[in-house]
């Protein structure tokens, strides 16, 4: 791969079509950047399987001695790979630089709602919040590793001061959420299902911008929430969260762990603008014939992919 200046073929006045966010100052990320896939390292498959099928109500699509993808009804490519590791430690509870947690995006706020009497039913431990742009519950896996599932308020809705875009961690509303359910009951991950974004623990804010928006491409879109920094391709709330909430340091091998995430796209020659960028920027990354991959400061890995290399791998 040439270390050249990575050509971006946005138009110039594109750089400031949103009303908020902080673009980087060379490579930018294509409006329709999507995350795709997370791939964790687990304990024990079957009981994984057991709570993302039973509590998330993902799908399973394969299956091996030791692996097993499951994703949306609609779908057939993953939004979770499982791999087992049979002596692993569970995830640290005071967090590892890494995962804070991945984040399923549901298509609408009745989906929501029905899923949260769905978790009521089950008697699972949740989080709730309110992040004004969306409407968030948090659950953690049997080998400690964080999960959202959440749905978007409007976009017309979400507000801004300045050029930064307004989140908050606000109480939820559940009564009204529920009723936003209509009285149907969840039947698992509805179609239109997707992963919306990826939350990592960080050592150094500093450092995450650069690797993240300077480097990779993403703006910045909220920075002055207390320890952390939200970053977004296309206007979105946020594709990556980062934050300095956990004391280190970075999960090990034999830890439950995420191993690597998706970002997919819309061409290869996005996906080679993204990796001639972080080349530029002395972050190395290695580009095969599954894409190109690369890894932040902490190690966690990064896979850059188009969306007609997503569809064959």
């Amino acid at each position: 791969m040439s270390n050249s200046t990575p050509t971006n073929r946005q138009d110039d006045n594109a750089r400031t079509a949103h009303p908020y966010g902080i673009v980087p100052p060379g490579f930018r990320l294509p409006e329709a950047t999507r995350v795709g896939a997370v791939r964790l390292q687990v304990r024990d498959l079957q009981r994984s399987l057991d709570y993302y099928l039973a509590v998330l109500g993902l799908q399973l699509q394969s299956r091996s001695a030791a692996t097993a993808t499951l994703g949306a009804p609609d779908a057939d490519r993953p939004l979770v790979r499982l791999e087992e590791n049979s002596e692993l430690k569970p995830a640290r509870r005071r967090g590892a630089f890494g995962l804070f947690h991945f984040a399923i995006l549901l298509p609408e706020r009745a989906a929501l709602g029905q899923f949260v009497e769905h978790l009521s039913n089950l008697d699972a431990q949740v989080g709730m919040a309110d992040h004004l742009v969306s409407e968030a519950l948090y659950l953690t896996d049997p080998d400690g590793l964080g999960i959202e599932v959440y749905a978007d308020r409007p976009r017309n809705s979400w507000q801004h001061t300045g050029r930064e875009l307004r989140m908050s961690t606000d109480p939820l509303n559940v009564p009204d959420l529920v009723a936003a359910a209509g009285g149907k009951t969840w039947q698992g991950a509805p179609a239109g299902t997707t992963m919306g974004h990826v939350h990592l623990h960080v050592g150094n804010l500093d450092a995450a911008a650069a690797f993240y928006h300077a480097a990779l491409g993403f703006d910045k879109v909220v920075w002055s929430y207390p320890g952390a920094l939200f970053l977004s391709a296309g206007g979105y709330h946020h594709h990556l969260g980062t934050n300095t909430w956990a004391p280190g340091p970075s999960a090990r091998d034999d830890e439950a762990r995420l191993l690597e995430w998706e970002l997919i796209v819309p061409d290869d020659r996005d996906a080679i603008g993204a990796a001639q960028s972080l080349q530029g920027a002395g972050f190395p990354s290695d580009t095969t014939a599954v894409g190109t991959t690369t890894a932040d400061p902490w190690g966690t890995r990064l896979r850059v992919l188009s969306e007609a290399l997503a569809l064959r791998t």
